[in-house]
């Protein structure tokens, strides 16, 4: 029963029949916001790691001391317990934001392989599938458009 689908093109969210080429895009489309996803990710924990620098070197000096604050690519003057609160409050929702972002990653990372595993997608240099492929019934639909598609 489960074969008998694999002679059909997939079916698409409105009903049409994707094709190996919409296929192959949306794919990579899905895993391009995955790699924006991580790369924001990875960005916003380098801030938040120089945040964290920022806020124990400020918390060693006297609160009454000035500091500079860049505000909208003007350098402001204030006092380091003006600053100090600033800071924490900016990394606590940098962390947040982080946090939203590893959700959405993971998100994203079900989609992908569920996707991948609808439409029987391998990537170029990625080993065989996990199971060895049976005589006769998927050798014969490995020449229809149910094979497979292969990404580079």
């Amino acid at each position: 029963m489960a074969d008998s689908a694999k002679g059909r093109p997939a079916a698409a969210p409105g009903g049409k029949a994707l094709t190996a080429e919409q296929v192959v895009a949306r794919f990579n489309r899905l895993r391009q916001e995955q790699r924006g996803l991580a790369s924001k990710a990875a960005e916003l924990e380098l801030e938040l790691n120089e945040h964290s620098l920022v806020i124990e070197t400020l918390r060693e000096v006297d609160p009454t001391r000035k500091c500079y604050r860049m505000v909208g690519g003007i350098l402001v003057e204030r006092t380091v317990k003006e600053v100090l609160p600033a800071l924490e409050g900016h990394k606590e929702q940098i962390s947040k934001i982080i946090e939203t972002l590893n959700q959405q990653l993971q998100a994203k990372g079900r989609e992908l392989n569920e996707f991948r595993e609808k439409h029987n997608i391998r990537l170029v240099g990625e080993d065989e599938p996990r199971q060895p492929p049976k005589e006769g019934a998927e050798g014969a639909g490995a020449k229809g458009g149910s094979a497979g598609v292969l990404v580079s």
